[in-house]
Parts: structure tokens; C-alpha cells; sequence
């Protein structure tokens, strides 16, 4: 019945991707105009068909890029106006205006570029004196822009034109008059620029980054200078710091980089708006998730409660409404998951085999749970499941168990393409903890020959082309289906692929590790400029794990040997603008991932 049931699964899979093709990219959110509800169409560029564009007028709000117009392959990012787009990231936060969009399929890079009649210009821009960085027009009528400047000169002008432009001798802020002096920007860093054209007046704000964000005071253990207890950055909003603490009865604070320069304060304790400076927030004793936002500056702490055992229960589990499906919880008890073979019916979430606490939601196959909400519909089929129960969040992943996963190529051990044949596969293993976990030991690779388009190597399913996967990124990426050729460089690896994310790494051959799924970590922010936040929470590696830091070409460039922290800090500040990848190994484990590096 499972392999029917699986059979089924696969072939709907496949129907609904026309054999696993990316055919159409498409932008769909709240700012474009249908909508969440329908994508707006992008166009496929005739020479280099990973590239899509779009000219679009879009609102205030969140958008993201998916293929096929369906949500099973899908990139986003926190990051405007350009980036590198994810599988399944963040939603990406846009301003309203009129858009020239590009978008990179292959590679998840993506770039809004404003039509705008003003912009700033000069050798303090990344553009230089040759091209204006256009600005956003705000409902007032000021524009502004986020903006990485050098020391040097910049002015204001309109229409990509010298016949109006403004400039004044004063930094960082003043009043640019018609064909005044170049602004000296007297200082390199990231600013929020405004310029307001009715009256003149600008100004440059920096925009401060921050290495810590931390809680101090006697709720949480003294107000020393070594009695910070630092919060954990977001991977997906640089704003958003949060940590797991246990608080007594005091007060305390937060403040940034473990000084007092910049502290916050004040507020009513367990959610407010802290101030600069503020007052001492006075805490009630307890265990929390604490959420910190230096945007806005808002603070939550919410009590954490440990619960014994989450179960899923309703007719369409396996135990119906007599027996829990048990969930497994991570490390800290808040987020529970499990892989369920499912029927058409209802399911709600409860705690500890009891309905005092349970969670359901009308909403499927994602939602928020609510205590004592309604029961989930369910449709049949194989589930990742996930639920939170700090936020009540959960959600429905399906998924394909595949009999068979395999490397293929040109530039693979056989040196030749199948042709529709195994003969020339190389096939994978899958982990017995996780079934869309694939790893192959000792694999020898030569180097892809990038001006050829059969050169390369590929992942594919069952020895038949109609679910693989590929992208040009090496040595680690997320392969999309049917994506391009993996340009692969000479040389002996142990490689992993996550069917289900497409995520895949080539981890120089060290037989003495097992190789690990490059998704059991996140590393973040990604791009970084001079610190690279390695979360390793979900693994235990030891007392001491080794990074190795290699650049495109294979060469190592960076060797660090440190404690097994939760949150492992990566100074990259030496390294230069590029893509690099890593290799993790500790305990007897070895995960490749890769990062980029933008200064």
C-alpha cells in the first residue's frame, strides 16, 4: 500500500511540473498586483535561459520568486534591492515604485532596479560618476535610499542629468542648493540617505551594524562587564535578536557590542517599546524566549512551558482519534516535527496524550494553531509535519521518497552521460534517520569545461531523467529540477543531497567522518562582511570542531579550530568579495556549506 501510495505521489509530482522543468518563473506577494493569489508572469531570456525579467509597478509589502506557479520550488530572501534568493527563504520586503526586476534561476540572485526621476550620484556611490542609484519616493513626496557609500563626493540630480542636481559643502546633513558643491561624504559606511526636492534639505544617517545584542542586569545574572547574555541575529531579518533565558526577579537591559553606548530600557515587562537610554525593565522570574528588534525597537518575552510529549491525532492518522502520532522535539522542546503517512480527514495537535492543551487551526496545509481551535482538514498524502508551540505555527510539508538517487555526468567517475542506462550512474545512500537524506563517499569528479553545455555532473532519481536536479553553483548549492549542469572541478569528494530541498554539497573526501546533510546547520547573515554566524544547535559535534574555509578554486584559505559553541562566530573580515565554501568537521562528522562575502 506505502509504495502504491508513493507511486501516486511521485506521479502527481511529476504531472504537476511537466517532468520536473522549470517552464515559468514567476513574482507573486502582497505588492504585486494579484496579489498573493496569481504570479505575475516573468520573461525567459532567449540566450541564457536562467534569466527572467520583469518591468512591474509594485506596492508597499513582500514578494518572492517561484517557478511553475506553484509554491513546490520557490526562492526568497530578506534582503531589497538585490540578494540571492533561497529555496523556500524569507519573503522579500519591497517599496512601492515602478520596477525593472531580473532574476537569476540558476544561481537564486536577484536584483530590483527603480525607475525613479531622482538619484544620488558621485565617486562616494558604488556607481561612481557614471550612473545614478536611483531613490524611492515615499507617500510625502522625500526620497531615500539605503546606500553603501566610500569617502569621496556625491550629489543629488534629476533625470539622470546634470541640467538639475543639488549639492551643498555640508555633511551629513543640509540644504542642496541648484548646482551647488559636491557633498564630502567624510565617513565610509551604510547610510539611510533622504532628499527632500521641494525644500533642498537632506541628510545621512548611518546605519549602525551590531556583532552582539545582549540582556543585562540582575534578572539575569549581574550588571559586570562580563555578565552579558548575548541574543542570537535572525538569519532572515538582521533587526531580530531572541534567545532562550531564564530570568529571576530584578531588573535589566538591553544594550549593543557588550557596552553601554548604546543601551535600551524602559517599558512594561513582557512586551513594550524600549527607548534609548531608557530605565531599567523590571522582569518577573521565569523561563523565556526573549525577542528584541533594534528597528523598532520592540521587546517580547514569552514564557517558555515544556511539554512531556506532542502528539498529532484525528482520522486521518494512523491512530486516528484513540493514539497519538508523536512529534520529535529539538533541542529546546519549541519545535516538533514528524514524518506521517496521512488520509483525507481531521487532525489537531495536542500535549502529553491529553486534550487540556491541543492546537488546531481551519487552515491546511499551513497555520497558526490556536488553543482549542478547529480541527485541520487534511488531504492524503506523505507529510513532513512541523509545529511550534511557542507561536502555535504549523505546517504540512509533502514529500516523494525516491527508491534511487544517483550521480551523473560527463565530468563524473564514468565520464560520459547515460544513455538511458544505469551503466553509468553513481549511486547514493540514503541515511536511515532521514529518507531525503543522500550521501556518496570517495566520488572523483574532473573539471566541467564551462564554454560546453553537455560538461558537468547531475543528480537524478531512479535512474530516469524525469525527476533530477542541478545548478551551476560548486561545490555546494540547491539544485532545482531540471536545472542547469553542476560546473564541478577536479578532484575526490564525499557528497550529500537533500531530495527534498534540492540542497547539496562536495565536501573534499575525508573517509574517516560521515558526511552530514548541509540543512542540519544555517549560517547567516549570507552574504556577511565581516562576521559569519555558524548555528550548529541541531548536532553535536564535540568539544571542538574544525572550519575550513576554501575558495572556488578549491584552495583552502582559512583554518580556525574552536569550541563547539551552540553559535559559532567566523571573523571573514580578511577574506574579499566572492562565494567560498566550508567544511564543518568535528565528532566524526563533516557538512559542507557555502557562504558569500559583500563589502
Amino acid at each position: 500500500m506505502k509504495k502504491q501510495l508513493l507511486f501516486m505521489l511521485l506521479f502527481m509530482f511529476i504531472g504537476s511540473f511537466s517532468f520536473g522543468q522549470i517552464t515559468t518563473v514567476g513574482l507573486i506577494g502582497s505588492a504585486t498586483p494579484d496579489g498573493w493569489d496569481a504570479d505575475t508572469t516573468m520573461i525567459q531570456d532567449a540566450t541564457d535561459t536562467c534569466i527572467w525579467t520583469l518591468d512591474i509597478t509594485l506596492t508597499a509589502g513582500e514578494v518572492k520568486f517561484r517557478a511553475n506557479d506553484a509554491w513546490d520550488i520557490n526562492w526568497g530572501s530578506s534582503d531589497f534591492p538585490t540578494g540571492i534568493g533561497t529555496q523556500g527563504g524569507a519573503n522579500i520586503p519591497v517599496f512601492a515604485g515602478d520596477y525593472s526586476i531580473t532574476f537569476n534561476s540558476c544561481t537564486g540572485e536577484y536584483t530590483f532596479e527603480v525607475h525613479s526621476p531622482i538619484g544620488i550620484i558621485g565617486d562616494a556611490t558604488p556607481k561612481g560618476w557614471d550612473e545614478d542609484t536611483n531613490m524611492f519616493e515615499d507617500s510625502s513626496g522625500v526620497f531615500f535610499v539605503d546606500i553603501e557609500l566610500t569617502v569621496g563626493g556625491a550629489k543629488f540630480r534629476k533625470d539622470d542629468d546634470w541640467d538639475v542636481n543639488w549639492g551643498s559643502e555640508d555633511f551629513p546633513s543640509g540644504t542642496g542648493t541648484q548646482g551647488g558643491a559636491n557633498i564630502p561624504v567624510a565617513k565610509a559606511g551604510k547610510y539611510h540617505v533622504t532628499f527632500d526636492t521641494l525644500t533642498g534639505a537632506y541628510n545621512f544617517e548611518e546605519k549602525v551594524e551590531f556583532e552582539f545584542i545582549s540582556l543585562i542586569g540582575d534578572a539575569i545574572g549581574g550588571w559586570g562587564d562580563t555578565d552579558d547574555v548575548d541574543l542570537t541575529q535572525d538569519a532572515n531579518n538582521p533587526d531580530l535578536w531572541q534567545a532562550d533565558v531564564t530570568l529571576v526577579d530584578g531588573g535589566f537591559k538591553f544594550r549593543a557590542n557588550h557596552a553601554w553606548a548604546l543601551n535600551w530600557g524602559g517599558g512594561t515587562f513582557p512586551e513594550d517599546t524600549a527607548e534609548v537610554n531608557g530605565g531599567n525593565i523590571t522582569a518577573t522570574a521565569g523561563d523565556y524566549r526573549v525577542t528584541f528588534n533594534t528597528n523598532t525597537l520592540e521587546y517580547k518575552f514569552t514564557e517558555l512551558v515544556k511539554y512531556s510529549a506532542i502528539g498529532l491525532v484525528g482520522d486521518a492518522t494512523p491512530g486516528e482519534w484513540n493514539t497519538d502520532t508523536d512529534l520529535i522535539p529539538n533541542d529546546d522542546s519549541t519545535i516538533w516535527k514528524v514524518d506521517v503517512s496521512l488520509v483525507d480527514g481531521f487532525a489537531k495537535f495536542r500535549a502529553n496524550h491529553d486534550w487540556v492543551v491541543n492546537w488546531g487551526s481551519p487552515d491546511f496545509p499551513s497555520g497558526i494553531g490556536v488553543q482549542g481551535g478547529a480541527n485541520i482538514p487534511v488531504v492524503a498524502g506523505d507529510y513532513h509535519v512541523s509545529l511550534n508551540t511557542l507561536t502555535g505555527e504549523y505546517n504540512f510539508e509533502v514529500f516523494v521518497v525516491y527508491d534511487q538517487i544517483s550521480i551523473v555526468g560527463k565530468d563524473g567517475p564514468f565520464g560520459a552521460w547515460p544513455d538511458d542506462t544505469p551503466d553509468f550512474d553513481t549511486y547514493m545512500t540514503v541515511s536511515s534517520d532521514n529518507n531525503q537524506l543522500w550521501t556518496a563517499t570517495g566520488v572523483t569528479l574532473t573539471t566541467a569545461d564551462t564554454t560546453a553545455d553537455d560538461s558537468g555532473v547531475k543528480f537524478r532519481a531512479n535512474t530516469d531523467w524525469t525527476v533530477n536536479w542541478g545548478a551551476r553553483d560548486f561545490p555546494s548549492g540547491t539544485g532545482t529540477q531540471g536545472g542547469p549542469n553542476i560546473w564541478c572541478v577536479a578532484g575526490t569528494y564525499d557528497v550529500t543531497l537533500n531530495s527534498l530541498t534540492g540542497e547539496y554539497s562536495f565536501a573534499i573526501s575525508n573517509n574517516t567522518n560521515e558526511v552530514l546533510d548541509p540543512s542540519s546547520i544555517n549560517v547567516y547573515p549570507n552574504p556577511t562582511s565581516k562576521l559569519l554566524n555558524i548555528d550548529i544547535s541541531n548536532l553535536y559535534f564535540g568539544k571542538e570542531i574544525e572550519i575550513r574555509v576554501y575558495n572556488m578554486n578549491g584552495k583552502m584559505i582559512l583554518l580556525e579550530k574552536t569550541n563547539a559553541e551552540t553559535i559559532i562566530k567566523l571573523n571573514t573580515s580578511s577574506l574579499n568579495n566572492g562565494n567560498y565554501f566550508m567544511n564543518i568537521i568535528g565528532n566524526g562528522y563533516i557538512i559542507g556549506k557555502k557562504f558569500s562575502i559583500l563589502k
